[in-house]
């Protein structure tokens, strides 16, 4: 194992835990990471993000935050949190808990920063351009918010491609556009790791 592997856990989406974030718990853990996908719907899924949000609904957003805390509690401090685009949102309930985080990232959607956050704190979100989900203003908006925050914080967007481009299993999947994020995510993990300078 890397002497320089961390410990990342991975939020899903309001679809639920899929392949998709299974599959990038395996990506990360060919790397020599120690990851945790906990899954915040108790095995219930969705295949379409109308039966997705109906679904988080119906579990309500307090019991899903709840099962994400208790997720992390016992995990170490510098866990980096990794939020898959609802799981963003549940990074931003989780970060306020863990001031010790090493990293954050954000695949497909934005998460609040939270106020008081360490500052240079290392976040990078993901996403495309334009994204329904995460359009250009909201964009900008959280990039101005990050910067006040003190975060080191930095977005990629990924023109011309749909919402969920990294899901090879989906109809927005781009292949160029996933290796490239998962290129900077592995490049991210090494700046991020223990040890790392």
């Amino acid at each position: 194992m890397s002497d320089r592997s961390s410990d990342i856990v991975v939020f899903h989406s309001v679809l639920g835990l899929r392949p998709v974030e299974l599959g990038l718990a395996e990506r990360l853990r060919a790397a020599g990471h120690r990851v945790t996908t906990p899954d915040l719907y108790a095995g219930r899924t969705a295949s379409t993000l109308d039966e997705g949000f109906a679904l988080k609904d119906a579990i309500g957003w307090e019991t899903i935050a709840g099962r994400a805390r208790d997720a992390v509690r016992d995990l170490p401090a510098e866990t980096v949190l990794v939020g898959v685009s609802m799981g963003a949102g549940v990074v931003a309930e989780v970060l306020p808990h863990r001031p010790g985080t090493a990293g954050v990232l954000m695949l497909h959607a934005l998460g609040a920063l939270p106020a008081g956050i360490r500052a240079g704190l290392p976040v990078r979100v993901h996403v495309a351009d334009p994204d329904p989900i995460a359009p250009p203003a909201q964009v900008a908006a959280w990039r101005e918010a990050a910067a006040r925050s003190g975060a080191d914080a930095r977005v990629y967007t990924y023109p011309g491609i749909g919402h969920f481009y990294t899901d090879e299993d989906g109809p927005d999947h781009d292949g160029p556009a996933a290796a490239l994020t998962w290129q900077r995510v592995e490049e991210f993990l090494r700046r991020t790791a223990p040890g790392s300078a």
